[in-house]
């Protein structure tokens, strides 16, 4: 069940909230595939309209079939909003602008001159993908990698700061000794130089042209392929805390303290002892049983 809107009674409304906004039944996973199957199919029309010679060939076909995505999109939005209980409040939510925005260009074709230059829009209807996998089997992982994210977002941001001070000082030093002639006209055009070389691009639209200009650009490359994987690193150690902090408990054993064991672990991996300290251990049970018998 949704904790966050509700139906708005009993009946058709509710039937059509379990179909819509839960994903534990058949018909409610048919609907979020055949969902999921529209929103990438009008986004593949917005795409191949934009190619010139598809659009002189197939722009007629292609303007009909997103007229049928946009009319089936807008009565999936009056469904949702008639079987909620407060539809005001889904239209405020994140994903009721989504759905709104997602629709409107090509509503707004029809009375405003021009609006075709808004259709590329539409292409935020590609968020509404993550609607439904929040809603199906992959709300563990993203709970799990959003929290990872969150856990690591001091030691990213350090790691940026420090690599935005390294830019600076190696943008100020190549200003100071290579020619203007060379791209290097102030120092945030430097800092530019200095991010594309750090990440190891290299456009060429800026190449320092002296030998000792040269020679920083080599340490700059150098630097940044030394220390290109360690945003990943961090972030992959903290998923794997996660992970672990997923599967395994932090209470100690009641026998030998050991206190890395299985959440649905009942015995002590080490001593064998019975961890749930709640509910009695069976296997004594049965043998105090034995012993009265």
């Amino acid at each position: 069940m949704n904790h966050t809107h509700k139906p708005a009674g009993k009946g058709l409304r509710t039937r059509l909230f379990q179909i819509i906004f839960e994903s534990d039944t058949p018909l409610a996973k048919g609907f979020d595939i055949a969902l999921i199957v529209a929103i990438l199919g009008s986004v593949l029309v917005i795409m191949l309209d934009s190619v010139p010679a598809y659009h002189a060939e197939y722009g007629s076909l292609f303007y009909w079939i997103e007229w049928g995505f946009t009319i089936a999109f807008t009565i999936e939005l009056f469904v949702r909003l008639y079987c909620l209980e407060k539809p005001w409040l889904y239209l405020r939510s994140f994903y009721g602008i989504v759905d709104v925005v997602a629709i409107l260009p090509t509503w707004l074709t029809l009375v405003i001159p021009g609006g075709q230059s808004l259709v590329v829009i539409r292409l935020l209807r590609t968020l509404r993908i993550f609607r439904v996998l929040r809603l199906m089997q992959f709300v563990g992982e993203s709970r799990l990698l959003l929290d990872a994210l969150q856990r690591s977002l001091h030691q990213i941001f350090l790691f940026f700061f420090g690599i935005f001070i390294l830019v600076t000082i190696f943008a100020s030093v190549m200003y100071l000794i290579e020619p203007a002639e060379a791209g290097f006209t102030s120092i945030p055009m430097a800092i530019y130089w200095a991010i594309v070389s750090l990440t190891t691009v290299g456009y060429g639209d800026i190449v320092p042209v002296t030998p000792l200009g040269q020679a920083i650009t080599v340490m700059l490359m150098l630097t940044g392929y030394s220390i290109i994987a360690v945003p990943t690193g961090v972030f992959s150690a903290q998923v794997i805390r996660a992970i672990r902090e997923e599967r395994y408990s932090d209470e100690a054993c009641p026998g030998c303290g050991h206190d890395r064991h299985e959440k649905n672990a009942k015995y002590c991996l080490i001593c064998g002892t019975w961890l749930d300290e709640t509910h009695p251990d069976p296997k004594l049970a049965e043998t105090d049983k034995e012993g009265q018998e």
